[in-house]
């Protein structure tokens, strides 16, 4: 890979940083990003681009619906080595993020754990949103393991994007009670309440 964008500048409403989304399905977290940077006057970042590796993400069509560019990227054929496999995919996925001059990737519902390499390469600006109260439940299946710890509070966090899971500096975190008749669907919905309004406003901070 070549080099990335160099250290994050301070931005301007006229002059905002730009970001790509990555998303893995529905999308939610990145149209609400969307509309806030659109609807907000002082809002000094802007969404450039929306990519996907997957080419039935719905939040693809959302995305160039709100007049934003969207790609699929999708995954290489299976190696018999993952590693290899992943170093391909974001070997295609680098070049795109400079065409467009990237400034900012944030990770929204995006389903694949980037490589050491590539978060060397592009932090601190990575940034990523996951629906726990981290450290607790990283990983794939927060709301599943929420449940079933029986705890009483959940919520979010806006973290830096390091080699690990889940595992980067947080920024922000908003919580939201779990009740005992929830399930993952009602539990995620809550969340995904906190969710559009933490994440946009964390990325306002950083900016400025």
């Amino acid at each position: 890979m070549t080099e990335g964008p160099g250290p994050l500048r301070k931005a301007t409403p006229s002059d905002p940083i730009r970001c790509a989304v990555f998303i893995s399905g529905s999308g939610s977290g990145m149209e609400s990003m969307i509309r806030y940077q659109q609807e907000f006057p002082e809002c000094a970042h802007k969404t450039v681009l929306v990519l996907s590796d997957k080419s039935d993400a719905a939040g693809l069509e959302k995305a160039s619906n709100l007049g934003i560019k969207s790609a699929c990227i999708p995954l290489p054929p299976m190696r018999s080595n993952k590693n290899e496999r992943r170093l391909e995919h974001e070997q295609l996925i680098h070049p795109i993020l400079l065409e467009h001059n990237v400034e900012l990737i944030l990770l929204s519902g995006y389903m694949r754990l980037l490589s050491p390499q590539f978060v060397q390469q592009w932090s601190p600006r990575i940034i990523n949103i996951h629906p726990s109260l981290l450290p607790a439940f990283p990983g794939a299946h927060a709301h599943r393991d929420v449940l079933a710890a029986n705890v009483k509070v959940s919520g979010c966090t806006v973290h830096y994007v390091d080699a690990g899971m889940d595992s980067g500096e947080i920024l922000g975190q908003r919580r939201v009670p779990v009740f005992p008749s929830d399930n993952e669907a009602t539990l995620s919905e809550r969340v995904k309440i906190e969710e559009h309004l933490l994440y946009p406003r964390i990325i306002d901070r950083i900016v400025k």
